[in-house]
């Protein structure tokens, strides 16, 4: 049994053992992968997905702990990216290594540019795997209104959870279906990652080349 087959399992048998409970082990799943990006929060909503179509759960009460998870994980991760901030803001307590890299005015480059940009991120957070706590943690260490921030991504988190459900209840015949189906998602939305990630460098890397030759600077 892979890892993940066995994750399904044992979160099928809390769910089963929770009774009306169990709507809360979908908030507490969800919201792990907002302080554990390493967790398969996806697959907790296509789990959702397959018990809902099973009958163990209505489909507005699957909805509503998913999503409740996200924006929960969200939150959380803000405040954190807020403390993150406060300190590169003081910079006293930093390490010099710190104080070297990130120094005062890349930070508010960076605040800057991610106030102006970082919605777009963070509206789209639920749609890019492995990336969506970084986001909020950017977004509260950058001084984004709090309120911006979880209104976009409780509508990112609204659209992408419709979405999955919509897929589990459609695709999956099985539990061991539900983990194909998400592999096949996982591999497919890395590559999309990797490779946004990769042209979004490059595009950086030439924009600053050119900027570079403007000034007259090798």
């Amino acid at each position: 049994m892979s890892p993940l087959q066995c994750l399904v399992a044992s979160l099928s048998d809390a769910m089963a053992q929770a009774g009306g409970l169990a709507p809360f082990i979908l908030v507490g799943a969800t919201f792990v992968e907002y302080v554990f990006p390493p967790f398969p929060g996806d697959l907790v909503v296509v789990l959702g997905a397959w018990w809902a179509v099973e009958g163990h759960l209505s489909w507005p009460a699957t909805f509503a702990a998913v999503t409740a998870g996200a924006i929960a994980g969200a939150w959380i991760d803000y405040q954190v990216g807020a403390w993150i901030g406060r300190r590169l803001e003081t910079r006293a307590t930093l390490p010099d290594v710190v104080h070297r890299v990130l120094t005062a005015d890349r930070v508010a480059r960076f605040e800057e540019g991610y106030r102006r940009w970082g919605g777009l991120l963070i509206a789209a957070n639920r749609f890019l795997p492995g990336v969506r706590a970084f986001l909020f943690l950017a977004a509260g260490a950058a001084r984004v209104p709090l309120r911006r921030v979880l209104l976009l991504g409780a509508l990112s988190a609204i659209l992408w959870n419709a979405l999955l459900l919509g897929a589990g209840a459609l695709l999956a015949r099985n539990l061991d279906d539900l983990v194909a189906l998400f592999d096949r998602y996982t591999q497919a939305a890395s590559t999309a990652v990797v490779a946004a990630v990769a042209v979004g460098a490059a595009a950086w890397l030439l924009r600053r080349r050119a900027a570079r030759r403007r000034a007259g600077l090798p």
